[in-house]
């Protein structure tokens, strides 16, 4: 009687991260629009039917994607905060500057990656949800610092700055952007008061 090896059982969390993993790695070279299972299947170093098997779309596997760009962004403004936990208005605009020009030059291809997942919410409305969620934690983490009205404005303004920094030929240099934070965060001394 010969004892057959026992068979090696495969975890499938780690399997879904994997290929989750591989779709970013995937669109980061080739953009959403190069993205099939048979890519994500080769760069995973699996066979196609696992990606089929776990990602039956596409939009699941950008949806995979996006959910981990949107837990690395969640954690990283956890962290941030954690790390300020105050500041006066000029200086979180200071450091708000200096997070946006991190991204933009240091992490350029990190954040590349991330704004096409975001953008891909554009034309695929079940990604709407995780774009909402990737825009929530950046207004949850203003709003520590700011009231509603002006942690909503500033987390638009972000997300436009931070656009503009991978999209533009030119991109806004770090006077530019404080300038605009400031006008957003803080109020405008040309505007009467409303009191």
């Amino acid at each position: 009687m010969t004892d057959k090896p026992a068979r090696r059982r495969r975890d499938p969390a780690a399997r879904i991260e994997a290929l989750a993993a591989a779709t970013e790695r995937v669109i980061a070279t080739k953009g959403v629009e190069g993205l099939t299972h048979r890519a994500v299947a080769n760069e995973a170093g699996m066979p196609l039917g696992a990606t089929t098997y776990h990602f039956a779309t596409k939009d699941d596997l950008i949806a995979a994607a996006l959910k981990r760009a949107v837990d690395r962004f969640a954690q990283y403004l956890k962290d941030w905060r954690a790390a300020h936990p105050r500041m006066d208005a000029e200086e979180l605009i200071e450091r708000l500057a200096d997070s946006l020009l991190h991204s933009i030059d240091d992490e350029h291809d990190q954040y590349v990656l991330e704004s096409e997942l975001y953008l891909a919410a554009l034309r695929r409305p079940a990604l709407r949800p995780l774009a909402d969620r990737y825009t929530a934690v950046s207004y949850d983490t203003l709003r520590h610092y700011v009231d509603a009205d002006t942690a909503a404005a500033a987390a638009a303004a972000m997300s436009g700055i931070s656009l503009q920094g991978v999209a533009r030929s030119t991109p806004l240099t770090r006077p530019e952007i404080v300038a605009i934070l400031r006008r957003v965060i803080t109020p405008n001394p040309a505007l009467p008061d409303s009191a």
